[in-house]
């Protein structure tokens, strides 16, 4: 594949991320303000802290979306580091989220309805920011890409060049079907064969004299 082809295949595959990580985005999005407006309308709680409440609902509910369908394909080996890590990007988000309505409610007086919402929103948006950038790179990770080893090529460096000797040649480094283990075993099999032939009475090559 050319690099022209390559790249294009990287853009269109960033192009599906981003999509998908909107649609889980927007559906967390409503579920925030909407926690948000009913928290303002019907409970006591400060503004603010009204606020980070829905964006702990909505973050929970984008953690099952993001790992289930976004990066459904990611690395899944260390669950708990992975939802660790993503806490604590969605903590970080929630800061940046709450700061902006923070700012705007306690600092400037805007906490009408409306202006509460307006700031809501344009917090979500600075925080997704962060939140796409820190959840691609360091929560669901990509996987490794298989690349595919040539043909006749051996597994091991010392048996491709032809190099080494005795128990550390071709013959005693693993195959395709064996496992990286058994190496040093054949090792110490081969070793002790041979201790065991310098051992037996050698057979004189001339003949037997009458």
């Amino acid at each position: 594949m050319s690099e022209r082809g390559a790249l294009r295949a990287r853009l269109e595959l960033l192009a599906r991320e981003i999509a998908k990580f909107g649609v889980v985005g927007g559906v967390g999005l409503v579920v925030n303000i909407g926690a948000s407006n009913l928290l303002w309308r019907y409970t006591d709680i400060p503004t603010v802290r009204a606020g980070l409440l829905a964006t702990l609902i909505a973050v929970f509910g984008n953690y099952l979306g993001f790992r289930y369908w976004t990066y459904r394909d990611r690395d899944k080996s260390g669950r708990t580091r992975e939802l660790t890590l993503f806490l604590l990007f969605s903590a970080v988000g929630a800061v940046i989220e709450s700061g902006v309505l923070y700012a705007a409610t306690y600092g400037f007086g805007w906490n009408s309805p409306v202006q509460s919402n307006v700031f809501k929103i344009l917090g979500i948006g600075i925080a997704t920011m962060f939140r796409f950038w820190s959840y691609r790179t360091w929560v669901f990770k990509a996987l490794p890409e298989a690349r595919p080893r040539p043909e006749g090529a051996h597994p091991t460096g010392a048996a491709a060049s032809g190099t080494g000797t005795g128990a550390g040649s071709a013959a005693d480094s693993p195959s395709d079907g064996e496992s990286a283990p058994d190496g040093p075993v054949r090792v110490a099999e081969g070793f002790l064969e041979q201790r065991r032939a310098e051992r037996l009475p050698r057979v004189e090559a001339d003949p037997v004299r009458r």
